[in-house]
């Protein structure tokens, strides 16, 4: 495995604003805060602290992973917009992060081998972004790939035998677990994102998957 520490991630795909310094797999400082519409004012904060914290100057770092989407539109321009601008200073690659391949590789930690499980996270109040996958032994396998799906459709597009994370559309089948947080965003770019580095920032473009439309009252 290529040494990729220190390397610093950030999450903005939802309401968790989150940032974390990964020493190697087991060690890292991150910092999280839980508020909606809150990126804009602490996201660079939070950078400096968990840097600080670390005793970790950011030109140190070898490379910075952010959240890609799909997720909020304001919260991933920010982090993306955010992180190209720490990594052009400082000269260091960005690893883009998929959103749901990262917290599939999380859940898939839990569950056995053979485990069919899909991730649902609200889109807005009538659609859901949908994505189904299976456990094998050594790897995560994308059952159905990204698509948006209508919420009185959900229930018909899960099996029985189907795991549901995400948010709680599904009261009697939700599984608890962890949100996505920056921590699982570097360990997912450090293990499997090393052939994503790239300097060409430009070309960056977070997956916002769902048109963005203004609606009116």
């Amino acid at each position: 495995m290529r040494n990729l520490f220190p390397i610093l991630a950030v999450e903005t795909s939802g309401d968790n604003c989150s940032v974390a310094l990964l020493f190697d797999d087991h060690n890292f400082v991150e910092m999280n805060y839980q508020q909606k519409l809150i990126h804009s004012q602490k996201l660079i904060e939070m950078i400096d602290t968990v840097l600080k914290n670390a005793l970790i100057e950011l030109n140190q770092c070898k490379a910075i992973a952010v959240s890609m989407g799909p997720g909020s539109f304001t919260g991933l321009r920010i982090g993306l917009s955010t992180v190209k601008g720490l990594a052009f200073g400082a000269n260091i690659p960005i690893i883009p992060v998929h959103t749901f391949d990262a917290y599939a590789f999380h859940i898939s930690k839990y569950i056995k081998t053979g485990t069919k499980f899909v991730i649902a996270m609200n889109a807005n109040g009538d659609e859901y972004y949908f994505s189904k996958y299976i456990k094998h032994d050594e790897n995560v396998e994308v059952v159905d790939n990204l698509q948006l799906v209508e919420k009185n459709n959900l229930q018909s597009s899960i099996s029985a035998d189907e795991l549901v994370y995400g948010d709680s559309f599904i009261e009697s089948t939700l599984k608890e677990i962890s949100g996505l947080t920056a921590v699982k965003i570097g360990r997912w770019a450090y293990l499997l994102g090393y052939d994503l580095l790239t300097f060409n920032y430009d070309y960056l473009e977070p997956n916002y998957f769902k048109k963005f439309i203004v609606k009116g009252k």
